[in-house]
């Protein structure tokens, strides 16, 4: 870990970095770890080598299993995705090459994502005659629009990283060189913000797409009250009347 930013690395290039069981617990440990550490204020998620993000599950090693794929999502996959979305700390998917199937769903879970100008999202499920999951049907439409999601999930084409970008998918695209330098700035800046505010608006952002405006703006009112209890409220409003750059500590 540097300058709080911790990086979560899916380590299995040999493979695309496909998940396996292990890689999916792992990931989970690391998430809850993160989570429960107040040294850690940015997390970036990365994928190994420079050919793959994740190329989604390892389907040799689920052939092997003796459990449905509704099971698994529900013991591996889906608890990765709620932990993605609860934690109250940013989290930037560096998509450093092919991010494909359930790896596609976690690129997307990040709340914000940098992307290689060489690398691709792909809803790679109805290749194999199968749908989108992990996530994949909530993001989609709430980034790219219903029907850019349904074009993505039911034609599995590649998403290369400058349509990616023209419609929402990611938040910047930088060339393969530059990748790291680029995130890693933007997770540096993030992780030096007051950490508990960028918490409460990642949760009123995600009650906000299923809430009418009259709860939010109740539900706003309430977090607003717990950001004005923090420390880092005190200080921003100090260091504005000392007219001095203020000195963030995440709590």
């Amino acid at each position: 870990m540097q300058d709080s930013v911790l990086t979560i690395t899916l380590n299995r290039p040999e493979v695309f970095n496909a998940f396996n069981e292990q890689m999916k617990k792992d990931l989970n440990d690391a998430l809850k770890e993160a989570e429960k550490d107040a040294s850690v204020r940015c997390i970036v998620l990365r994928g190994a080598g420079d050919k793959a993000f994740c190329s989604g599950q390892d389907l040799k090693e689920h052939m092997g299993l003796k459990r449905s794929l509704k099971e698994s999502l529900e013991k591996t996959y889906n608890p990765i995705i709620k932990k993605m979305r609860s934690i109250e700390k940013p989290i930037i998917g560096m998509i450093n090459g092919v991010a494909a199937g359930a790896g596609c769903s976690v690129a997307l879970a990040c709340d914000m994502r940098v992307m290689s100008t060489t690398a691709k999202l792909i809803e790679v499920f109805i290749r194999i005659g199968l749908v989108p999951d992990s996530g994949s049907h909530w993001f989609l439409p709430r980034l790219a629009g219903m029907a850019r999601a349904f074009e993505y999930a039911a034609t599995g084409k590649d998403i290369t990283a400058e349509e990616a970008d023209r419609v929402g998918l990611v938040n910047k695209v930088a060339p393969p060189d530059q990748l790291e330098k680029v995130t890693m700035e933007m997770a540096v800046s993030l992780a030096a913000a007051p950490t508990r505010a960028i918490g409460l608006i990642k949760r009123a952002l995600n009650k906000a797409v299923s809430s009418d405006l009259d709860t939010l703006l109740d539900y706003e009112a309430y977090i607003q009250q717990i950001a004005s209890e923090t420390e880092d409220h005190m200080e921003g409003v100090t260091a504005f009347l000392e007219k001095r750059p203020a000195k963030f500590k995440g709590r």
